[in-house]
């Protein structure tokens, strides 16, 4: 397994399961099939409504002595109602709770957007806090209380495009550590890795596979990763899946990825991919793949009833 390094010596194992959209009921399975698989990044969130589930597999795991718990890595994430800077801490308290844990590795502001405190999704304009009512310096200031504490040991930001992330270094004190983001051929977003591997900010790619069905509206032209035909292409030449060629791009360009499954067999060809060596022709072919798409395009958040606009949450590619 190849391992990203944080500052303090910490290690991130460079492939983990995702949980997002795992369905209730088949959570807990997919972390123990994981963990038996040798998987020890688990990336998680409180939106995804499923940590509980999460820490069933993760407790189970423990006690039948597959894994230590100092072994694991376990990243969550703070949910857009949960900016201010007092409401920080019982966030992560109540995911600790789910997820049976004490502290977790990473800890991450979900989006750079704020709801208030009863909303789960936003339905009207009234469901938003601006960013003069909360600003994400407030937030970053509760992050930091968590890294003081203990609580989270590194913390770092999710879906943070670069002026947002200066906005964070104004702050002053611990800066993020970790931006996960959406990243896959199609949105190869040079720009950003580039900007934070100069800032000395770890990377985590999202819906590696392409997301197509996470859309406020579903698009049904959306190009198809897993068939594109380079993709195959590549795939055939190393005589592995898809999934794996894609996997192993992320990995090439030393950035932690997260694809999810609940299929035993899928998880475990998944974490294969790490055997997956793509030579300098695959990455020159996957880098002028020719389509330029973004899945998770945040416009459940961007609306006419919200207060954002897309500039927000991403850079212009």
């Amino acid at each position: 397994m190849k391992y990203l390094s944080f500052k303090d010596g910490d290690k991130l194992p460079i492939v983990g399961l995702g949980t997002w959209k795992s369905k209730t009921g088949e959570v807990s399975q997919a972390v123990y099939w994981a963990i038996e698989a040798g998987y020890r990044h688990i990336d998680c969130a409180a939106v995804y409504q499923n940590e509980n589930e999460v820490g069933e597999g993760i407790a189970k795991a423990i006690s039948e002595g597959l894994v230590k718990r100092e072994e694991l890595f376990v990243t969550s994430k703070l949910w857009n109602n949960s900016h201010k800077k007092d409401q920080v801490l019982p966030a992560l308290e109540k995911s600790l709770a789910d997820l049976r844990l004490d502290y977790v590795d990473l800890y991450l502001i979900h989006w750079p957007i704020a709801f208030k405190a009863e909303v789960g999704f936003p339905n009207s304009r009234e469901d938003f806090y601006t960013y003069d009512e909360v600003s994400i310096s407030e937030t970053w200031k509760g992050m930091q209380d968590l890294k003081e504490k203990g609580l989270a040991k590194h913390i770092g930001v999710s879906n943070f495009n670069q002026n947002k992330l200066n906005e964070l270094f104004e702050v002053g004190g611990q800066k993020p550590e970790m931006n996960q983001v959406e990243m896959q051929p199609y949105l190869p977003q040079r720009g950003l890795v580039e900007f934070c591997a100069e800032h000395g900010i770890l990377m985590t790619a999202y819906s590696p596979l392409g997301s197509p069905d996470s859309r406020a509206e579903k698009h049904e032209n959306d190009p198809k990763l897993l068939v594109d035909p380079v993709v195959k292409e590549i795939a055939n030449k190393h005589k592995v899946g898809a999934g794996q060629v894609l996997i192993a791009w992320s990995i090439a360009r030393d950035i932690a990825v997260i694809p999810k499954s609940v299929n035993q067999e899928r998880i475990i060809g998944n974490l294969a991919a790490t055997e997956v060596k793509l030579d300098e022709h695959d990455m020159m072919q996957l880098r002028d793949i020719g389509i330029n798409h973004r899945f998770i395009d945040g416009s459940f958040f961007t609306g006419d009833n919200s207060p954002y606009e897309p500039s927000d949450l991403f850079d212009q590619e």
